[in-house]
């Protein structure tokens, strides 16, 4: 059986480290993820034009958006005070607008998706929702969620709901989970609802309310990537995703 191709979006670098000059990078950890679920990863271009970004969407089986970078303000909180915004963390303007145009095709053509940590936040944005820009700031009672020196560890808990499809998925109600970002989905997009949350309150995890919408959505604020190799149930996460994408157009759930 062939293996699905599966889009994979990258990080954009001012400077790369061989050259000087505009480059992407991206963890191995992701395509790595692809592969053992049975997948065939494909890195996508950032210099991709709208209309190669609907083709290679209508090519692809399923998209896979990866973390990174913060989404720049004017999309979801344009009117941020200075204080709030100085905040931000580094932005990629090129990046926002590639995969704005990417979840628009995806739904256009249906297509399964899969979205980590900044795909999770680039998800509720672009179809509506906003962000907390800074968790330490605007929820100074929050846990420590950017734990960057702990990002293969489990660092805090999270609890799903019981009828949610990642809950089937992973077999459980209850995960621990790595954490390394600052900031949180804040007003849930309309098309979205929660299925995981720390006790806290911060979204970790979303899902359609119509499922029927795509073959396949997860998202998660978290790094499965970098735990699925030693607790087996993440994996399960890449797998469920693969199957979809490898499901037959007519098989595909209407």
């Amino acid at each position: 059986m062939p293996h699905p191709l599966i889009l994979v979006t990258p990080c954009q670098q001012a400077a790369g480290t061989e050259f000087a000059d505009a480059s992407i990078s991206l963890s191995n950890r992701y395509t790595q993820a692809i592969n053992d679920a049975g997948g065939m990863p494909l890195v996508l271009p950032v210099t991709a034009t709208r209309d190669q970004i609907a083709e290679l969407v209508r090519r692809a089986d399923g998209v896979l958006l990866t973390g990174g970078e913060d989404i720049e303000l004017k999309h979801y909180a344009p009117d941020t005070p200075p204080e709030l915004a100085a905040k931000l963390g580094e932005v990629e303007p090129e990046r926002d607008m590639l995969e704005f145009a990417l979840v628009d095709e995806v739904f256009r053509q249906r297509k399964p998706l899969l979205c980590i940590c900044r795909g999770h936040q680039m998800l509720n944005v672009a179809l509506g929702g906003t962000l907390i820009v800074d968790l330490p700031t605007q929820r100074p009672d929050a846990l420590p969620h950017k734990q960057v020196e702990r990002k293969f560890e489990l660092v805090h808990d999270v609890a799903l709901a019981p009828d949610a499809q990642i809950t089937a998925i992973l077999g459980t109600a209850q995960t621990g989970t790595n954490s390394t970002h600052h900031q949180a989905v804040g007003r849930v997009a309309d098309a979205l609802r929660v299925t995981g949350t720390t006790s806290d309150g911060v979204v970790e995890t979303m899902e359609l309310k119509d499922p029927a919408r795509l073959p396949f959505l997860q998202s998660v604020q978290f790094h499965p990537e970098r735990l699925y190799d030693r607790y087996p149930h993440f994996a399960q996460l890449f797998r469920a995703f693969i199957r979809a994408a490898r499901a037959p157009v007519s098989n595909r759930r209407e």
